[in-house]
């Protein structure tokens, strides 16, 4: 049966469902919670760092295999020359799908968290703008490698799936598929938790159902940072980091109403 998500994202896996979950966290990627937000990370800071040095590896070896191809095109007869049109087209390719994938981790600094206020019912993002799934993509914006995409977004819009990614290690990922108002025609896609194993995957997912439904299975001192050290959390995590500051503001309104007014104070059109 196929995702009632449409376009169906690929490598799609199974469609989630939404409400409260007894399933306790067991997993380290919230990294602070409240009675109004909580913050779940999205990268870990080692992987950033060893992925990093992957792709700058690979980007290395494919800009000399271009080179080679080129001396193939230009320096032989025409049957290497068909080889190195082909392998040029190839790399050329690979090019194309690496870069943005060593930009988004040599440039998405402190994890990239993700929040969700479940007083408003609004989620906010701040992330590079290569942490996505798009595969078209305007030849500018490889110009811009610190390019970021910062959106909130309505949490009853947003639908969780899970993804696979075909390798041995039966790793999945949970995708949060964003709809049209009232409707299942997708718009926009957020990563919620990268690469996990199995049913580990499912963890964060379940949690913060519970917790925007305040279900008792949601403690709010399960994060790295305790629910008294807001102000180091956000030194931490959110200072310097480009969050606007009426969205910082935010992260602790305690209905829509007061939603309203922070973005009154700080001229944001609704």
């Amino acid at each position: 049966m196929p995702s009632k998500y449409r376009p169906q994202i690929f490598g799609w896996f199974g469609d989630l469902d939404k409400g409260p979950h007894s399933l306790p966290l067991h997993d380290d990627r919230l990294i602070y919670a409240n009675d109004n937000y909580c913050a779940f990370i999205r990268q870990e800071h080692s992987d950033q760092i060893f992925y990093t040095c992957l792709y700058f590896v690979a980007i290395i070896l494919l800009s000399i295999l271009i080179v080679g191809m080129v001396i193939f095109i230009f320096g032989f007869d025409h049957e290497l020359a068909l080889i190195g049109i082909i392998g040029f087209i190839t790399c050329g390719f690979g090019l194309y799908l690496i870069i943005p994938e060593f930009y988004q981790n040599a440039f998405s600094r402190h994890c990239s968290p993700i929040i969700f206020n479940r007083k408003t019912g609004k989620v906010y993002v701040n992330e590079s703008y290569f942490f996505n799934f798009k595969v078209l993509r305007h030849p500018k914006v490889f110009l811009q490698p610190k390019k970021r995409r910062i959106q909130e977004y309505d949490w009853n819009d947003m639908h969780g799936v899970i993804i696979h990614n075909f390798s041995r290690n039966a790793l999945t990922s949970t995708v949060l598929m964003v709809c049209q108002p009232g409707t299942h025609q997708v718009i926009d896609h957020v990563m919620l938790d990268p690469a996990q194993p199995g049913a580990g995957s499912l963890h964060v997912w379940c949690w913060i159902n519970s917790f925007m439904v305040y279900y008792k299975s949601a403690d709010i001192d399960d994060g790295e940072y305790k629910t008294d050290e807001e102000a180091k959390f956000k030194e931490d995590m959110i200072e310097g980091e480009g969050w606007p500051e009426w969205m910082v503001e935010a992260f602790n309104a305690t209905s829509l109403e007061e939603l309203s007014t922070i973005k009154q104070k700080y001229n944001i059109k609704p």
